[in-house]
This record gives C-alpha cells, structure tokens and sequence, in this order.
C-alpha cells in the first residue's frame, strides 16, 4: 500500500496554515539589511521587561515538567478577570483551546461546525484534522460578521458556531449586546465561541467584549490570547473561559504538559505588569487612527478597526503593492488567502515602523 493511501482522505486534501513572511526570508531574498515585520499582528513593543527577566529567572528549570493544567496561570486569570477558576482553560496559544472544543463537542458524520467566510483559518483546519464538517455562510458586502445570517444556517446538528470578535482579518467589531442576542437565538445544543484575540484593543472595551456578561455567560465560551497585547506569540500561550462542566472535560481531554514552565510563569508576569499592557494599548489606538487617515490620503478604501491591524484596499492591485514593499523591506499581509485579493492587511509597529511603512507606500503608488 502506497503511503499516500495511508492518510486520511480530508488531511490529504489539507492545506498548511499560510503564515506571514519572516524578516530573515526578506533579507536573504532581496539582499536587504534593514527589513520590518507589520504581517503577524504582533506586539509592537516586543516583550515586556518584567516577562524577561522572569523568563531568565526560571530558565534552570526547564528540565522539570509543568504543573498539568497550569494553576498558577488559571489562578491569575481568575484573579484578573474575576472569573472562577474552575471556568477557565489554559492552552499552547488559543489554537488550543479551539482545537478541544471541537473534539469534545462534534461528532464526526453526524454534527458540523459553522461560520463565516474569510476568517481565521483555524476553524477550518483543526474541523478538518478533527473529521467533522466546516460549514460558513458568506461575509457580507461591508465585511460586518454575519450574525443573523449564522442563525439562519444553524440547525440540530450544529454543535459550534465561532464569530471572531474584532475579526480578523477585516479588524470590525461586533457590539457584546448584539453577540448576546446571537446566543439567545441558537439552538440550546449549540456551542458559541467568540474568539476575542484582539479585544484588547476594542475601545470602549466594555461594549465589546462578552465578559461584560460573565455572571450570565451559559453555552457560551470567551476565548483569548497572550500573543497580542502581552508579547507572548512565541511562548504559546491561550485560555479560554466557559461553562464549568466544558472546563472540566477539556482539562480531562487536554495533554497534560502543552504549556511550558516557562510561558505560564510568562503569563502570570505579563497580567501583573500594567505598565507595559497599557503603553501598548497607548501606542496602538494612538498609531491606529493616525495611520488609517494617512492611508485614506494616500486614496486607500480603509476598513475601520478595533484591532492592532488595518485592513485596507490600495489604489492599485494589491499583489503589485504587496510585491513592491516586500522590495523595499516592508512586510504588510496579501489577504489572498482570506480570498480579498484586492485588500492588505498592516499591523500596527513602532511609531518609526509606521512611518517608515506609510512613506515607502507613498512612493510606491506616486511612481
């Protein structure tokens, strides 16, 4: 029997997840000294210094297995988000934590899980590996989630429905009000989860996150990330937040030891250090708005964004504006593989990055 054969037909036809370009790709390909990363929606700041001096602390223990279930990390999270512990779910990133809720949940042949198109491409691949089917209903004209549409599509046998609230990667959020009135109008048995990776930079947070209902948050479950807002992408680490029985199944279902030592010691540094959270949230909204109205001057269509990225349609084909920056150093997202050709996405760097950015895209479109 050929190896091929061997596999399972939906990984066979799987596509890899499509990351943003690293700098050291760029460099080596064009022969450049001075390359900037705006592709991955990372940290503009980097990693907080109180982060990396706990990191370089507990380096010697690298060679002790983790605490199964990462305690001291929920513990943190229950404390700043004053949420019970047993309600809380720590992952290796949040991928995680999508990924073992559509194992316990969908069963494959008989249930499905639904969203919506050009969105984050985890749904889809963790429902592919996992054997179950990954419906979507289509975006609207003005990218805004779908959310009535999601209603219409569900049925008995819809065991998740994933909105991503700011979306990614259009960076549009949907009101916690009108999130609540979605769960409100979805089957009992169905599951919503609203991946809040980017809720940190919501602003006013309150009206968009769903924690603003977490003494009423039944079926429903809150996922986010320490990749954006704490400078953690590397480490990999997630949580998610939810009914206590789901908790209580995913943290049986869960490898024991997929968060290292030294990320949920990471973790806990990084929620205690608000002097860091808070420049970064400072810098982002604040190089947000300025870089939004720079590009509509540069006669860019902007989508407005609660994220820290912008989505924007360049006067001239995106692939060529992409190409042309890519040349000159400057790493922004083709969101081909969202299936918006005609839109890049640029996430929020540096004051410097930023300008850097905005005037290489100048020249590209004046010729």
């Amino acid at each position: 029997m050929e190896t091929a054969d061997r596999i399972r037909p939906a990984l066979g036809l799987m596509d890899p997840y499509s990351p943003g370009l690293s700098i050291e790709e760029i460099k080596g390909r064009y022969g450049l000294a001075q390359v900037i990363k705006l592709a991955s929606n990372e940290n503009p700041l980097g990693v907080s210094p109180v982060v990396q001096k706990i990191i370089s602390g507990y380096a010697a223990m690298a060679f002790r297995y983790p605490r199964p279930g990462s305690p001291d990390l929920r513990r943190a999270i229950a404390r700043e988000f004053e949420i019970p512990e047993e309600r809380i779910v720590v992952g290796n990133g949040s991928d995680e934590i999508i990924d073992l809720i559509v194992r316990a949940l969908a069963v494959p042949g008989r249930d499905h899980v639904l969203s919506y198109s050009s969105n984050f491409s985890m749904y889809s691949q963790v429902c592919q590996v996992c054997g179950v089917e990954y419906r979507q209903v289509p975006r609207r004209a003005d990218f805004t989630q779908p959310l009535e549409e999601l209603v219409q599509a569900c049925d008995e046998n819809t065991a998740v429905v994933f909105v991503t609230s700011p979306d990614n990667p259009t960076g549009l959020a949907s009101q916690g009000e009108e999130i609540a009135i979605l769960r409100g109008m979805l089957p009992p048995s169905t599951l919503l989860v609203v991946d809040e990776a980017y809720i940190d930079f919501a602003w006013p947070i309150e009206q968009y996150t769903m924690l603003q209902y977490k003494e009423q948050l039944s079926n429903i479950v809150v996922v986010r990330t320490f990749s954006k807002a704490y400078g953690l992408a590397g480490l990999r680490v997630g949580f998610g937040i939810m009914d206590d029985w789901l908790a209580d199944v995913l943290l049986k279902a869960k490898s024991p030891f997929s968060v290292n030592i030294l990320a949920e010691k990471a973790g806990v540094a990084a929620l205690q250090d608000q002097e860091f959270y808070l420049a970064t949230l400072d810098l982002v909204l604040k190089e947000r708005e300025r870089m939004s109205k720079a590009l509509v001057k540069l006669g860019c269509e902007v989508t407005p964004s609660q994220a820290n990225f912008i989505m924007f349609r360049p006067p001239a084909p995106a692939e060529d504006v992409f190409a042309k920056l890519l040349a000159k150093g400057v790493i922004v997202r083709l969101l081909a593989s969202f299936h918006l050709p005609d839109h890049l996405r640029v996430s929020i760097g540096r004051q410097d990055e930023n300008k850097l950015f905005l005037k290489t895209l100048e020249d590209i479109l004046n010729g």
